[in-house]
């Protein structure tokens, strides 16, 4: 009984917090309900036994991608008058996708009620151990037989973080204060980090 009330519970937050996404004319407001919302999806999967998705939502998701929107948000300079004038330019387009996904979406339906695909069957080598937690069986998998995929992927992202670097930087201009010399920055000692200045009333601070 706990648990249905706890399904129940949670999936109407979930939906309840999705709508106010959407709904929220504040942009930090939308982030926050989306926090709201990956926190109830997270109980959904604590519910069905799936603690490392549920721990993934909260620790990725909400730790990392909603904070970084709310962060990035928060820093823009968003003017919601232009905002809700580009809603109104955009709303035909906007209404079409949504037939589009809808029209997508009633199409799985019919394929779902006319019959499940066959995509074989398992041959029983990623069963979870007895006694075996769902953490346990994952790391297992990701540390064992996928061990090289795992890697290859940690190369690939490692690689684009690389790139993404690479592209936005832009070296300073010569002669300007701002540029950074790594190698004084390293031989500098803590007596020459700061200079204690004691100027006279209304001379200014020497630069």
């Amino acid at each position: 009984m706990i648990q249905t009330l706890a399904f129940y519970l949670f999936a109407g937050l979930v939906i309840a917090s999705a709508v106010m996404v959407i709904m929220s004319r504040n942009p930090v407001h939308s982030v926050l309900w989306l926090i709201l919302s990956f926190f109830n999806a997270a109980g959904l999967m604590v519910l069905v036994g799936a603690e490392f998705i549920a721990m993934l939502l909260v620790i990725v998701y909400v730790g990392a991608v909603a904070v970084l929107f709310l962060f990035v948000v928060m820093m823009l300079d968003i003017d919601f008058a232009a905002m809700r004038a580009g809603f109104i330019k955009n709303f035909p387009l906007g209404i079409a996708i949504a037939l589009i996904l809808l029209a997508e979406l009633l199409l799985g339906l019919g394929a779902y009620s006319a019959g499940g695909l066959e995509l074989g069957t398992p041959d029983g080598a990623a069963a979870q151990g007895v006694g075996q937690s769902n953490i346990e069986a994952i790391g297992v998998l990701l540390y064992g037989r996928y061990i090289f995929l795992f890697e290859i992927a940690g190369i690939i992202l490692l690689v684009a973080m690389i790139g993404a670097i690479v592209l936005t930087f832009q070296p300073p201009k010569p002669g300007a204060r701002a540029r950074q010399d790594i190698g004084k920055q390293i031989a500098r000692r803590p007596h020459e980090a700061t200079v204690m200045k004691n100027p006279d009333s209304g001379q200014g601070v020497e630069l």
